[in-house]
């Protein structure tokens, strides 16, 4: 599952109510590429789309998680969880080696 894959399951996991066009604006998407991800999602059996009419007097999607699309939304935050910490990690140690960098030029005690 890719990036913008976990963040559509996030967003519709929030408010399935949302439409393509919303989900484009609120992830910085394309609106086809928000389309592909819906039906990969779709295809995967993560999401179901059920018609409704919606205030506009328009048709439109209520995107809801199946059960297996939760089970999916879980794995990826704890995958996602765990690489941001590592992330956090290394960033910490790099800066801490650049403070310790700066304090050694400017000749103060470590």
């Amino acid at each position: 599952m890719d990036e913008s894959q976990f963040k559509t399951l996030r967003e519709l996991a929030k408010d399935g109510t949302l439409s393509q066009r919303d989900l484009s604006r609120k992830m910085g998407l394309s609106l086809g590429r928000v389309n592909y991800v819906i039906n990969a999602l779709l295809k995967e059996g993560y999401i179901k789309a059920e018609r409704f009419k919606n205030s506009k007097n328009k048709v439109g999607y209520m995107y809801r998680l199946t059960p297996e699309g939760v089970a999916e939304k879980f794995r990826q935050t704890q995958t996602f969880l765990r690489r941001k910490s590592d992330e956090f990690e290394k960033l910490r140690n790099e800066i801490e080696y650049l403070r310790q960098e700066v304090d050694i030029g400017t000749g103060k005690d470590v």
